[in-house]
């Protein structure tokens, strides 16, 4: 008889990535790792023969810790661990090097492998070195958005209808800030933009035809250069695809990998959401799929079972998976999450609360999801659907400091890496430090090892800054930090509400994530908000949304034509939709009889 997989469920977020596990008897396991992929722990006695003993080693499994490495925290020196007694917390190493190892130091042990494997890795108790069992996993993450918003992504060369060059440049010409006086433009993803000789009409008629030999010559010119990722977007592309067709298979053909044709992503009006949305699905491509292949081959390969949350709260198989789909991915779970937690309390309205480490993430929902089908992240704009979530940036890691005078919070974040103050690794005063000092947060009670002096350091500093005179006692000052915060995460929860017309006094407010419960009541005071939900599982409800979300495919149709002259298609074409979504959710092996239909 065949064994029965583990089910993972994952949430790699900006500082901490959440699992929850169910193993083949259905008992439940939860753990939370730093997203960085690193444990942390302190030495507590060096034996005379260079033995280490760890603080938590012996919470973890005999020989779990074997193969990985070991190096101060925030050092680069490393050495390996050669065996792990987990009964004594111990472990041997190869050679005490020159870290600087000492009683009382904080140390990072690394496998080499990322935070969901590292996390599957410790509820199944599979120690590094050793094949993991059988898992199906569902994963939601923000590689693809920090890669994004942090501009690490591929060489992009985009080729859009010669004249139109300037388009990612000149954007919609909106003003980011009205009133700045400066105004400083962020450049294009693409590395490189080609004008290609072809023009369509605007019913889709062929005005310039497509010389081929002429983009033959360009894409091999461009792969010599390095480029191995393109993005196309022609003009009137979405009324007929056959120009960006062509040069998707002349792209191909010249040994471009990763190729993101609008018309097919995004077969809608607007060139450039077409072009937003193609050059960041271009732009991520690489990234996206070196991280799931890395996650697959930790699986167990090809035939692992891998599942990714999109945007919109559903799950597409790893190999299907678009990264213009990754964006909000992670917010999306925890969407999930309070709705069903929102169920379970008897509430059918609420409004999700997600204040992570790095940022705060909001959301409404009044017995089914609000989706939106244009949304911004950072730079761009896509035209692909997203549960409709508002996100700020404030989180445990907020960064707290003296700008112009005056106390500020965010919008920059400590992240994984180095972290809070109180983290140990060298990093600013946060939010998190804040709420440590104020005696709100148990260090105990942390997965890592935790420095309230460091996190102390950090706010005598900050209280140098600012300028003499009566600034109020530490305890006030450190209130007012978190007030500030408070305040901008009651502002986004305003625009999902009465900036719609919606009071959220009948909603009730669910917080969850790693600090929400640290903030909940605060933020449903300014609210007037009357009920607060905190589920017992509120740090790792992200992780139980995708657990309970479902593989689901949208189908979309521009029709762009007068009611009088649709006549009788409408049915028709609506049950084209339902048939193309329908194929979609049976290719990734959905029963039909097991297809939800509208």
């Amino acid at each position: 008889m065949n064994e029965q997989p583990w089910q993972i469920w994952i949430d790699t977020g900006g500082t901490f990535t959440d699992c929850i596990a169910v193993d083949p008897e259905g008992r439940y396991r939860s753990c939370k790792v730093l997203s960085s992929g690193a444990l942390r722990d302190r030495i507590e006695r060096i034996d005379p023969d260079g033995r280490f003993y760890l603080r938590r080693a012996s919470e973890l499994p005999d020989g779990f810790l074997t193969g990985f490495r070991m190096s101060h925290l925030g050092g680069d020196a490393s050495i390996e661990i050669v065996d792990h007694d987990g009964a004594s917390g111990s472990i041997g190493t190869a050679d005490r090097g020159s870290t600087g190892l000492e009683v009382g130091s904080p140390v990072e042990l690394r496998a080499g492998e990322g935070a969901p494997l590292l996390a599957t890795r410790l509820v199944t108790g599979t120690p590094l070195g050793e094949e993991l069992p059988p898992v199906t996993m569902r994963l939601g993450t923000t590689t693809g958005t920090n890669a994004l918003l942090e501009r690490r992504g591929a060489r992009t060369v985009h080729l859009t209808t010669a004249g139109f060059e300037d388009l990612l440049a000149i954007g919609d010409q909106r003003r980011p800030d009205l009133f700045a006086l400066r105004i400083i433009r962020p450049d294009p993803l693409p590395e490189e933009i080609v004008g290609v000789r072809e023009r369509l009409a605007a019913d889709g008629s062929v005005i310039e035809v497509l010389e081929s030999d002429a983009v033959r010559s360009t894409a091999a010119e461009l792969r010599g250069r390095g480029f191995d990722c393109a993005s196309i977007a022609l003009l009137h592309g979405q009324r007929d695809s056959r120009h960006e067709e062509i040069l998707e298979r002349l792209l191909r053909d010249a040994g471009f990998e990763h190729v993101a044709r609008s018309s097919a992503l995004s077969p809608f009006q607007g060139l450039l959401r077409r072009s937003h949305t193609s050059t960041t699905d271009a732009y991520l491509g690489p990234v996206i799929s070196d991280y799931l292949r890395a996650v697959r081959s930790g699986l167990g390969g090809d035939d692992a079972s891998l599942h990714v949350m999109t945007s919109a709260g559903g799950l597409v198989d790893s190999r299907h998976f678009r990264p213009m789909d990754s964006l909000l991915c992670g917010p999306a779970g925890g969407v999930v999450g309070a709705a069903m937690a929102g169920h379970r309390a008897g509430l059918d309205a609420v409004i999700a609360f997600d204040m992570g480490g790095t940022s705060t993430d909001v959301a409404r929902f009044d017995g089914d999801f609000e989706y939106v089908f244009e949304h911004r992240v950072g730079p761009v704009r896509l035209a692909a659907p997203a549960l409709a979530i508002e996100t700020v940036a404030a989180g445990g890691g907020s960064i707290c400091r003296v700008e112009q005078g005056r106390l500020a919070v965010g919008p920059q974040s400590a992240g994984a890496k180095p972290g809070p103050a109180s983290y140990g690794a060298g990093g600013p005063l946060s939010l998190t430090d804040v709420n440590l000092l104020l005696g709100r947060l148990v260090p105990s009670r942390f997965p890592i090892p935790i420095d309230l002096e460091a996190a102390r350091e950090r706010f005598v500093e900050l209280c140098r800054e600012l300028p003499p005179g009566d600034v109020g006692s530490e305890e006030e000052i450190l209130e007012g930090l978190l007030r500030i915060a408070d305040e901008r995460m009651a502002e986004a929860i305003r625009r999902i509400s009465v900036r719609k017309g919606i009071d959220p006094a009948g909603y009730g407010l669910v917080a969850f994530g790693g600090a929400g419960g640290q903030h909940a009541c605060r933020v449903a005071e300014l609210l007037g908000m009357e009920e607060v939900v905190l589920p017992g599982d509120a740090g790792l409800l992200s992780a139980m949304g995708l657990g309970h979300a479902v593989i689901e495919r949208f189908a979309q149709r521009e029709v762009l034509r007068p009611l009088d002259e649709v006549g009788g298609r409408l049915e028709e074409w609506l049950k084209a939709l339902e048939a193309e979504a329908e194929r979609a959710l049976v290719d990734e092996g959905v029963d039909r009889v097991d297809i939800d239909r509208p």
